[in-house]
């Protein structure tokens, strides 16, 4: 019979094996492991095998269920889930024992000594626990896994026991002891003494290794709680205290940017010892600490000395001075407003050394910008790394001196920068001896749109460009098209293709004029009825060209034929369109057979005029020639002073003073060392009235921009606040030039003065479209 009940309880015949049988000689093995004694293969494979046959043999239940221990709801009550639980306990008890013996030999150690005995006997305790967890795999696998799925607490396997019981009964007693060692090694090594870093980092991979997920302990991955509480923190508040210290003092005894080499030193060393011996994670408290104290602390010295080192150009500095207050949360507001009021004061001096003279010479004044904007756009470039901040304030600074400094205030005008930046571009663009070659103006042209990115007014120099593009175009002065076709190119990517419109369609009106003279002169040429004079012209079409009408001019006998012959010419070729001749702006050549050489003259139409009167007399009073002329006096006065002051007239007037019955006589012993002779030089008033006129008719079409600014806006929000469309409107307009205030007022009242707009019944400072 009871072989029979027997048989019942062990159907597969598995063999009962108690623990104890097994437990000496496994005993014994563990000793060995623990002792570091080697091992062969076939007694490592003895332990594993104890294990297995244990973990595999069946118990009764009654003897393996200990009383106390009540079966969890839902688990099965036979007595196979409790295989080796006799066995873990058994493991826990040695591994403790172990290290409680371990213990006693290191209570009394500190400092190195400390270390020395902690991380060895760790490494060799961390080495024989995967030994013998490797033995026990059966039981992690089976019997641990089980226990822990059925959420038991306080089962591990077998490794991460041997971990818990190092932390419970070696970490615990020890950690202030190591980690205050650790601390002051680290110390040390700060104060240029060389130290055993293996003993740091052996204490580091000890704490990270104890790092356990109680919850889950078969969770992968690492948890630094241990590293993080018992030695980071201590060893962030250690370094804050360290460099607070060494901080001090350094700055105490040396100038400031000695200590910035320092600083520099110190937080690459630190960057290093994170490598070298403690955890990756570290790097970034640690990063924030060492800023914080040697950084932050000490920003208002930084600041100070900032602009020390911008008065000095020490750009070397400056550059480390910025890679180190990079590194503080917006850190870099105060550098950037302090370089942006350096670079303006700069511009600002530097435009008032050249005196009242940049007034009139404008190389001068764009050289002298260009300049101080060189010099800070290297610094930023190098020093600052071109930091989005830093480009910014030079581009404020840059634009806050070229639109308001010394030359602005003496012209009274804000607008003087755009015009000398205009009358700049002539020089480099008009023909002259010293044109600089293709590539070099290429590069100067690209410097001009430097100055020009700053300019507030863009439609000041607009108007004055196309008025020296224009006058370049008709009197053939253009240095290269190719360089005239960049300059507007770049405009054009400035400031879009409405701003460069009426200047592209001069270069168009000078390609159809010169196809247009070669028409006429196969016209002429088929006539059989040729011109007894070279004779070409150029159409200008009315809207694109900034010339004024034609004043009063009688022209003179021997060139009517040919404006006659080619009005006749245009009309028939163009219906409808009518021709008004620019006398003003013409030119030709006059041969002399009255002087002892023949001279060649090149004059303007109206010198011509003046010149042509003397081949029926050699003399003639200022009203005489104003009559055969029809030349207005206050024009014709300054004729005859530039031929008096060449020499070709004569009178016994003062040439200063002239009045109409002045009397002129052409000089017959004119004497030039050149045969081809250039008199067309420009009348001074032309310039001044031109100038006047210029800025006339900016302000005419500011009112004009504004208004269709106002009409824009209206319409698309049709009901708005003043201040809101005050505001939308300078939005709109920015790009071009800076609407006064009192300007766009006046330009609303214009606007509902003809009916665009009204004031909203009921509502203050409110206007309504009307459609």
């Amino acid at each position: 019979m009871s072989n029979n009940g027997h048989r019942n309880q062990n159907p597969h015949g598995l063999r009962n094996i108690d623990l104890d049988q097994i437990w000496g000689d496994l005993r014994e093995g563990i000793d060995h492991v623990y002792n570091r004694l080697g091992m062969s293969k076939t007694r490592y494979i003895e332990l594993y095998t104890h294990v297995y046959n244990y973990c595999t043999s069946v118990h009764q239940s009654s003897s393996r269920t200990p009383s106390s221990a009540k079966p969890k709801k839902g688990q099965p009550t036979g007595g196979a889930q409790f295989v080796g639980l006799e066995l873990y306990k058994r493991l826990r008890d040695y591994l403790k024992t172990y290290l409680l013996d371990l213990l006693k030999d290191g209570t009394d150690l500190m400092d190195e000594d400390v270390l020395r005995f902690y991380t060895r006997q760790w490494e060799e305790y961390q080495f024989s626990s995967k030994v013998l967890n490797g033995v026990c795999a059966y039981l992690n696998r089976h019997w641990v896994r089980r226990e822990c799925d059925e959420g038991r607490k306080g089962i591990y396997e077998i490794y991460q026991l041997a971990l818990v019981t190092w932390r419970d009964n070696l970490f615990k007693p020890l950690n202030k002891q190591v980690t205050n060692a650790v601390l002051k090694l680290i110390e040390r090594e700060r104060n240029g003494e060389t130290i055993n870093t293996r003993l740091v980092s052996g204490v580091k991979n000890c704490y990270v290794e104890l790092g356990l997920n109680e919850d889950d302990p078969t969770a992968k991955g690492q948890i630094l709680t241990v590293y993080k509480e018992f030695f980071e923190d201590s060893f962030l508040d250690d370094t804050e205290r360290f460099y607070t210290r060494e901080s001090m003092e350094f700055l105490r005894q040396n100038p400031v940017t000695e200590y910035m080499k320092k600083a520099e030193t110190r937080l690459l060393e630190e960057q290093r010892r994170v490598q070298v011996y403690l955890h990756e994670t570290t790097l970034d408290p640690l990063a924030r600490t060492c800023e914080k104290v040697l950084i932050e602390k000490h920003l208002e010295i930084f600041h100070a000395e900032f602009q020390n080192l911008l008065n000095n150009d020490k750009n070397e500095d400056l550059g480390r001075m910025f890679q180190l207050v990079s590194r503080i949360p917006d850190g870099l507001g105060e550098l950037r407003n302090l370089l942006e009021t350096h670079i303006h004061n700069q511009g600002l001096t530097a435009i008032e050394k050249c005196g009242e003279s940049a007034l009139n010479e404008p190389k001068l004044y764009v050289n002298t910008i260009l300049e101080v904007h060189k010099k800070y756009n290297a610094l930023v470039l190098t020093a600052f790394h071109n930091d989005s901040g830093f480009v910014a304030a030079l581009d404020k600074a840059c634009g806050r001196f070229i639109n308001n400094n010394a030359i602005t205030k003496m012209a009274n005008s804000s607008s003087k920068s755009p015009e000398l930046l205009a009358k700049y571009c002539d020089l480099l663009l008009k023909k002259s001896s010293k044109n600089p070659e293709e590539a070099e103006l290429e590069d100067t042209l690209n410097q001009v749109m430097v100055v020009f990115k700053y300019i507030e007014d863009k439609d000041v120099f607009q108007k004055f460009y196309s008025k020296m593009l224009a006058k370049r175009l008709v009197q053939h002065m253009s240095a290269s098209d190719d360089a005239e076709a960049s300059m507007i190119s770049k405009l054009k990517q400035a400031c879009g293709f409405e701003y460069t419109s009426k200047l592209q369609r001069m270069f168009q009106d000078i390609g159809v004029s010169k196809d247009l003279n070669e028409q006429f002169r196969k016209h002429l040429t088929n006539s059989n009825d040729p011109l007894d004079l070279d004779f070409s012209i150029q159409v200008l079409s009315s809207g694109s060209w900034p010339f004024q009408q034609s004043c009063t001019f009688s022209l003179p006998t021997e060139l009517e034929r040919s404006v006659h012959r080619f009005t006749t010419f245009y009309s028939a070729q163009h219906n409808g369109r009518k021709l008004n001749w620019l006398y003003q702006m013409s030119k030709g050549e006059l041969v002399t057979n009255c002087f002892k050489n023949r001279y060649t003259l090149q004059a303007s139409t109206f010198q011509m005029a003046v010149l042509l009167q003397f081949n029926t007399g050699d003399n003639f009073n200022m009203l005489q020639l104003q009559e055969s002329t029809q030349i207005k006096l206050d024009i014709l006065i300054q004729v005859v002073q530039i031929l008096l002051k060449s020499k070709l007239l004569v009178s016994d007037d003062d040439e200063n003073d002239l009045q109409t019955s002045s009397v002129v006589s052409l000089f017959l012993n004119y004497k030039n060392k050149k045969l081809r002779v250039n008199i067309n030089v420009p009348m001074k008033t032309e310039t001044k009235v031109e100038q006047e006129t210029t800025h006339k008719h900016i302000e005419e079409d500011r009112k004009l921009l504004i208004q269709a600014a106002i009409v824009r806006i209206m319409k698309m929000r049709k009901v708005l606040k003043h201040q809101q469309l005050l505001a939308e409107v300078l939005n709109q307009l920015s790009s071009r030039f800076k609407p006064r205030v009192p300007v766009i007022k006046k330009c609303i009242d214009i606007l509902i003065e003809k009916d665009y707009l009204e004031r909203t019944d009921g509502q203050k400072d409110t206007y309504s479209y009307l459609a």
